[in-house]
């Protein structure tokens, strides 16, 4: 998993200010158009602490592909930052952390630390109604997860992935991030210049603040960190991505992402580049750029996606076994075809 970078806890008194972003991106005059209210957002992590205080009332049971617990206990406390990035509720005074999207509802899914499990993860929130899924993780390139990513985009889903924090210039970068059906995130520093620490790349779409970000931890009496990464940019794109689709859920997928890339404000060289893709967040600019826009097609119309079933290793057997039946009766039928015929000759 993509990594957080630089964490040191956070006093008590400066939570709400420390989150500088929520004045750069406008969030209030965003709120007053839309909180993220009845849209889903899954978070595919280390779980989420549905008893942190900012996330009263925000965490919907969710789903562990490993088969133990609803993925609302966070032992790590990244799936926890994340979720606060997204859709923090605060606390009455403007105590506590702000979300994107306070509105919106999180799906908790864990753990993320295979591509067989984040596989599982997606097919189970795409079928228990996630709009937004939100992948602030790294993990390798597999067939399956490809296929579970493609299948999510059919079902009208808006895939946002982190690109990683290795600084490096490359074309791929941290999957499910590099898949073209994924909107790429990498970050910036409070001048909105390209973090030391964000992947460039081919891959990358858009950037958003991804430092001194103040976060909700693990911890269920309510503690903080200050933590830098491409993996917090993803979660406030994420929370964006739920306004727009609150607000105008006629839209596609498709249309969300195009609102978000069209209006990023331009960074580095005119048109799309390797270190900010289309430019960084305009989360008001998004959401008028959304305003404008015909309805489109939901891409599930064309392509629907499978239902989703876990792959459990007491279900590997059964199968195998089915597929080993069915070549012997087939392989019988045309022993049994070609012994008439050789008969049928000889008489």
């Amino acid at each position: 998993m993509t990594p957080l970078l630089g964490v040191s806890p956070a006093r008590a008194d400066q939570r709400r200010d420390s989150q500088w972003y929520l004045k750069s991106l406008h969030v209030a005059q965003a709120h007053r158009i839309t909180e993220g209210a009845g849209v889903t957002v899954a978070v595919v992590d280390t779980g989420v602490q549905a008893d942190h205080p900012d996330l009263d009332g925000a965490v919907l049971s969710g789903f562990n592909a490993l088969g133990s617990g609803d993925g609302r206990e966070d032992a790590q406390g990244h799936g926890t930052a994340m979720a606060g990035i997204i859709a923090a509720r605060g606390r009455s005074g403007d105590r506590g952390i702000l979300g994107i999207a306070p509105a919106a509802k999180i799906l908790p899914i864990t753990p993320a630390a295979s591509p067989l499990v984040v596989t599982d993860g997606i097919r189970w929130a795409v079928d228990h109604g996630a709009k937004v899924i939100n992948l602030s993780i790294g993990v390798i390139d597999d067939e399956g997860l490809a296929a579970a990513i493609k299948e999510a985009a059919a079902a009208d889903v808006v895939l946002v992935a982190a690109t990683g924090n290795d600084g490096e210039q490359g074309i791929k970068g941290d999957y499910p991030a590099a898949y073209p059906e994924v909107l790429a995130v990498g970050a910036t520093d409070r001048d909105g210049k390209s973090a030391a620490f964000s992947h460039r790349g081919s891959q990358l779409d858009l950037v958003a603040p991804g430092v001194d970000m103040t976060v909700a931890n693990g911890a269920a009496d309510g503690d903080y960190s200050v933590v830098n990464g491409t993996s917090t940019s993803t979660a406030i794109v994420s929370g964006a991505a739920a306004l727009i689709r609150a607000k105008y859920p006629e839209l596609s997928a498709a249309q969300v992402v195009k609102a978000l890339e069209s209006a990023a404000v331009d960074k580095g060289p005119a048109g799309r580049d390797d270190a900010y893709g289309y430019g960084e967040l305009d989360l008001v600019a998004a959401l008028d750029v959304a305003a404008s826009m015909t309805p489109g097609p939901a891409a599930s119309s064309a392509v629907p996606a499978p239902a989703f079933e876990p792959i459990r290793e007491d279900s590997i057997m059964p199968q195998i076994s089915a597929v080993v039946w069915g070549v012997l009766v087939i392989g019988g039928v045309i022993l049994a075809l070609v012994s008439r015929r050789r008969r049928s000759r000889s008489g």
